[in-house]
């Protein structure tokens, strides 16, 4: 070794060199509940159950969204329409019970492809943390977005303006 590298001045020099440069780049860290991160189009969130222009609810219980789901992460019961339900659904099959148990689900987008009314889509929104397991089951009224007739503004809302649009 020589007398430069016995005493390490050099590699200190080179270290501090290092330590200084990182005070003028850019800080990485997002300071999260003043600002947000901004997340790509392609971003899977948390599943959402969608309506019509009408408000009525598009899901028909028909379970294609179910049995595409590789985790089973998705369960529901159908229901017929009676007589005097027509403005709450479109067909006269209705799911009574949707769940989703999201301690289960991967967010691959399954469910949103194998729907054949568009009724199930992926938000940009994360899903929310929780302290119980219970908590992580999402219900029919937990996932359904607002009725776009009577309450606009959290329709919009909930709709997102990043994501694909619903028809």
């Amino acid at each position: 070794m020589t007398f430069w590298e016995k005493i390490y001045l050099p590699s200190i020099f080179k270290g501090m060199a290092i330590t200084f440069s990182h005070l003028f780049k850019k800080n990485p860290t997002i300071k999260y509940p003043e600002e947000t991160r901004s997340f790509p189009a392609v971003f899977r969130g948390v599943q959402i159950l969608n309506r019509d222009e009408e408000g009525r609810e598009r899901c028909t219980a028909c379970g294609l969204c179910a049995v595409a789901c590789p985790a089973e992460a998705i369960t529901m019961e159908a229901a017929e329409r009676q007589t005097g339900e027509e403005h709450l659904y479109k067909e006269e099959k209705y799911a009574a019970k949707y769940e989703i148990n999201m301690l289960r689900c991967i967010f691959c987008g399954l469910c949103e492809e194998a729907c054949p009314k568009d009724a199930i889509y992926l938000t940009q929104t994360f899903a929310p943390a929780n302290y119980d397991r219970k908590g992580f089951i999402y219900n029919k009224q937990d996932l359904l977005i607002p009725n776009p007739v009577t309450q606009p503004e959290e329709y919009a809302k909930a709709r997102g303006t990043i994501g694909k649009e619903i028809k």
